[in-house]
C-alpha cells in the first residue's frame, strides 16, 4: 500500500478546540497531494465531557478504534505522555507531546511545535539577530519555542512568565540541553526593561488571540531594530505584530509556525513531505474565509503572559 492510497484517520485531541483550523489545513494539503483517504477530525474533551486526566485512556481507545495518528493540544500535551509507548528525543527534553505516531500498534510521541518554530524563524526571519531575546510565556508552547530559540543559536534568552517558577524550570532544563545559551527567568513586569537591551522578542502566550485580546506587554517598550515574533495565528495580525510593524520592526506572524509544525506533523503521520508554501496559502484562505481580523491596536489594553493556556 503506497502513501497516496493508505488510509489516514487523524484526530486532534484537546479542550475548547471547535474553532481550530487544523482539520481544514491538513485536509486541503492532503487533497493537493493526491492523498485521497485522509480524514482529520476534532476530539474535543469539553464536547465529549471527558476529564483531562483521562486523555491517555481516550487516546488509547480511539487508536484501538482505527485512528492512525493524533495531534495533541491544550491541555493534554503533558498528561498524555504516560499513555504512550515511547518518546522522541525532543519530547524527552521538552516533556510535552503534540503529535502521536502509531506504528505497529505502538504510540510514539513527537513535538513539532519545536521544529515548527525553528523552521518558521529560519524561513521568515533569516537575518534575525540572536544576541539577546525575550520569550514571553513558559507553558507547553513556550517551552518548545525556548528550545527552538536555543537551537537557532540565541546566546542570551530571557524567559518571562506570570509563573516565575515555571519560567525558571524551563531555564534549568534549557541550560542542560544547550549550555551555550544563557537562560534567565524574568517576572512579567520586567519585560519592558529587558527589551531595551534585546534584539528580538517572541510571544508564546495566548494573549492577543481571539478571546484573549490585548498585548502580552506594553507595546510602548518596542523599538525600531527589534524583531518581533508571535505564535498566535487567530488573528494572523495580532495587536503586537501590528504595533511592531508600525515601528518598522521585522515581524514573524503565528501562521508561519502553525504551517511549519503542521507540515512536520503531516510528514510524520503520512511519510509524505507536504508543500509548506502551498499550506501557507491554504491557511491565508481559511483565515480570510472566517474573517479573523484583529482589533485596532489602540482599543484593547495590554494583557499578561498567561502560562496556563497553550496554542493549538
Amino acid at each position: 500500500m503506497t502513501p497516496s492510497t493508505a488510509r489516514h484517520r487523524i484526530r486532534l485531541v484537546g479542550a475548547g478546540i471547535a474553532s481550530s483550523l487544523s482539520p481544514a489545513l491538513h485536509e486541503r494539503e492532503a487533497a493537493a497531494l493526491g492523498v485521497s483517504d485522509y480524514r482529520y477530525e476534532l476530539l474535543d474533551l469539553e464536547a465529549e465531557n471527558v476529564p483531562v486526566e483521562r486523555t491517555g485512556d481516550l487516546v488509547r481507545a480511539v487508536v484501538a478504534g482505527g485512528c492512525t495518528g493524533l495531534n495533541i493540544t491544550h491541555p493534554c500535551k503533558q498528561v498524555v505522555i504516560p499513555a504512550l509507548d515511547g518518546l522522541s528525543d525532543n519530547d524527552r527534553l521538552l516533556g510535552a507531546v503534540n503529535t502521536v505516531v502509531v506504528r505497529d500498534g505502538r504510540l510514539i510521541g513527537h513535538n513539532t511545535d519545536h521544529s515548527g518554530f525553528l523552521t518558521a524563524l529560519r524561513r521568515g526571519l533569516p537575518d534575525a539577530a540572536l544576541d539577546a531575546v525575550v520569550l514571553v510565556g513558559a507553558g507547553g508552547a513556550g517551552s518548545a519555542v525556548a528550545y527552538a530559540l536555543a537551537a537557532a543559536g540565541v546566546a542570551d534568552l530571557r524567559i518571562a512568565d506570570v509563573d516565575t517558577a515555571r519560567a525558571a524550570d524551563v531555564c534549568a532544563r534549557l541550560s542542560t540541553a544547550f549550555p551555550a545559551t544563557r537562560a534567565t527567568a524574568l517576572p512579567a513586569e520586567a519585560i519592558p526593561a529587558a527589551l531595551r537591551t534585546c534584539t528580538g522578542v517572541v510571544n508564546a502566550s495566548p494573549i492577543g488571540m481571539v478571546g484573549h485580546p490585548g498585548t502580552p506587554f506594553d507595546t510602548g517598550a518596542l523599538h525600531p531594530g527589534l524583531w518581533v515574533a508571535d505564535i498566535v495565528y487567530r488573528p494572523i495580525r495580532t495587536e503586537l505584530i501590528a504595533a511592531a510593524a508600525v515601528l518598522g520592526c521585522d515581524v514573524l506572524d503565528g501562521g508561519q509556525m502553525l504551517v511549519a509544525q503542521a507540515a512536520d506533523t503531516f510528514a510524520l503521520l503520512t511519510g509524505i513531505r507536504p508543500d509548506v508554501d502551498r499550506m501557507r496559502k491554504h491557511l491565508d484562505e481559511l483565515i480570510s474565509d472566517r474573517v479573523l481580523v484583529a482589533a485596532p491596536v489602540d482599543r484593547a489594553p495590554a494583557g499578561r503572559p498567561d502560562a496556563h493556556q497553550e496554542m493549538e
